[in-house]
């Protein structure tokens, strides 16, 4: 199995900020979204605001045009939380708003997903707008005099859709003939914020596993009216994930992060949830491996350094 870092190595290339710098690119996913909320005018902010005997000015109301819970409504969202899910599942964040790293040797089949979630919005978004009269009809009758017809397009096609690009975020070349010093700088700064990136990735794999580990343990040692907790597939099956992303995206930054994966991975492997469930024996061996690589993960998260690194775009 391929990582960031499977290549042959040199002086320069060893630090993890390096190769990260080397093999990834940049990627990011935006949506645009047909907005289902709208704030009340002043008037009606004014009338809300009698009733409580308050001022309209200390007062926040807004009004939901659509029924986000129907079913059609939701088919449409589920496609941009799985596209989401997706992007997010392939990369690592990187410092800067809205921006995430992506192995370049995924690039290609990350757009051929990204465009077939692209259709199946445009699908979704279709069979919604087939139901859009009757939202309207029902967002009626629930808003009573909220209502107002001038709020509601005549369709709701080509108002959700979903855009990726892959940004530069090195320097330009330009720039290195037009002002050298001020390349080098830019260079210096890009290169800081894949220091940063490292840490981000360092912080998001020890906050991820941490959870994990820590909720199959308590599935595995705790008791419900005397009884073991019942726990589900995903418990497991959610941790042998993490191991598969971890090992495609690992930038290998910390040596005691690297271990406690492996061990956790070997106190799971082969063992499937319905053996949990039949064994007792297993499921205390189990239990009490991962409070030990737990204790660990505890360690890490107390220790490492807190720093709010994400930065927005200048």
């Amino acid at each position: 199995m391929t990582t960031l870092l499977d290549e042959p190595t040199t002086a320069q290339s060893t630090s993890p900020a390096h190769r990260l710098r080397t093999n990834t690119a940049a990627v990011r996913l935006s949506f645009t979204w047909f907005g289902v909320r709208k704030s009340l005018t002043t008037e009606q902010r004014a009338q809300a605001a009698e009733s409580f005997g308050a001022e309209a000015d200390c007062l926040s109301a807004a009004k939901r045009l659509l029924d986000t819970k129907h079913p059609a409504f939701k088919a449409v969202a589920a496609v941009k939380n799985r596209a989401t899910g997706y992007w997010k599942s392939l990369s690592l964040t990187y410092p800067e708003a809205g921006i995430r790293l992506i192995r370049q040797d995924q690039v290609e089949s990350f757009d051929n997903q990204m465009n077939w979630f692209q259709q199946e919005l445009a699908n979704e978004v279709d069979a919604l707008d087939e139901r859009y009269h009757e939202l309207q009809t029902t967002a009626r009758q629930r808003l009573g005099s909220l209502y107002d017809p001038a709020d509601y397009p005549e369709s709701l096609r080509g108002l959700f859709s979903m855009d990726w690009e892959f940004p530069a975020v090195e320097p330009p070349d330009y720039l290195m003939q037009l002002n050298p010093e001020l390349y080098e700088q830019e260079c210096q700064r890009v290169a800081a914020r894949f220091d940063d990136a490292v840490e981000l990735a360092e912080q998001a794999f020890v906050d991820e596993l941490s959870k994990l580990v820590s909720h199959l343990t308590e599935r595995l040692t705790g008791q419900s009216d005397g009884k073991p907790k019942v726990f589900r597939d995903s418990a497991i099956e959610n941790l042998t994930g993490f191991f598969e992303r971890f090992r495609q995206l690992n930038v290998r930054s910390n040596d005691q992060l690297d271990e406690l994966v492996d061990q956790a991975q070997q106190v799971v492997q082969g063992v499937g949830p319905q053996q949990l469930r039949e064994n007792q024996t297993l499921r205390q061996h189990v239990a009490t491996q991962l409070l030990g690589v737990q204790s660990v993960l505890d360690d890490l998260l107390v220790d490492r350094p807190r720093r709010n690194i994400l930065r927005r775009p200048r």
